[in-house]
């Protein structure tokens, strides 16, 4: 083999590496429209920092607010925000998020799904089980509980989920948490989008929510191109340029 065609043939090699599996090895279409959803303790807001990444490659960036109520609560508040755009999209989950974009992604509008230090369920799969295989989060000791509502108090958010964001920062994201009921965790799916759609998962490597272990875990069945970020559970507000990058690979316009 000359020069020239082993050099082909080591960048072929290196391109397929990127590519994990199933149905990541489809093109994906070049889109417009992305729609985000944020998991626990947070609230639309926090999309800011990438919307505004997005917006500036002329991209139609949405985030939901979820209602962390109930699974069918989150994922009918996300049907309603994907019949307002126009032609495919690309369906954004955080956290808990990743669970809502599971179900709600066999939309035919979907173009392709994107896990940001993200559950992804398989249909009816108990997360609880799942996570058992893995040392217990940090931040679970943090939960404080109130009439069947929950949210993080102020240690446990400014510690184990925005650890690497400037404590101002950190504090300011603590106040316009959204609480979530404890009913949301009993939701079960009955899709597994990531099956059938073009799939991408950032990995957040400081994570203190879900064990970075776990989330390769998730990222490999999927079958999904990943990307490690060393960030806090926050990545998508520590490391925006990242995750933006990886969505808009996910949009076809990388």
């Amino acid at each position: 083999m000359d020069r020239r065609a082993f050099l082909s043939a080591t960048a072929a090699v290196a391109a397929t590496s990127l590519l994990s599996g199933g149905a990541q090895a489809q093109s994906v279409p070049k889109v417009q429209n992305v729609v985000m959803i944020h998991g626990l303790f947070a609230d639309g807001s926090c999309w800011t920092e990438v919307i505004a990444r997005l917006q500036r490659k002329g991209l139609n960036a949405t985030a939901v607010q979820n209602p962390l109520t109930s699974l069918q609560a989150a994922v009918d508040a996300t049907k309603d925000v994907l019949s307002w755009q126009q032609g495919p999209t690309v369906l954004v989950g955080h956290s808990f998020g990743g669970v809502i974009i599971s179900e709600a992604g066999v939309d035919p509008k979907i173009s392709s799904l994107v896990y940001v230090a993200a559950r992804a369920p398989e249909v009816g799969e108990e997360y609880a089980a799942l996570t058992a295989k893995y040392p217990a989060p940090p931040v679970a000791t943090g939960i404080i509980w109130e009439n069947d509502w929950g949210r993080l108090g102020e240690e446990a958010f400014l510690r184990d989920f925005a650890g690497d964001l400037p404590a101002e920062k950190a504090r300011l994201l603590y106040a316009v948490q959204s609480p979530f009921r404890r009913s949301l965790l009993a939701g079960k799916t009955t899709n597994a989008a990531w099956r059938s759609k073009p799939s991408f998962y950032a990995v957040s490597t400081e994570d203190r929510v879900i064990n970075p272990d776990l989330q390769r875990f998730t990222a490999k069945r999927m079958g999904a191109k990943t990307i490690e970020v060393k960030a806090s559970h926050l990545g998508f507000i520590s490391q925006p340029d990242a995750i933006a990058g990886l969505i808009l690979e996910a949009a076809g316009q990388a």
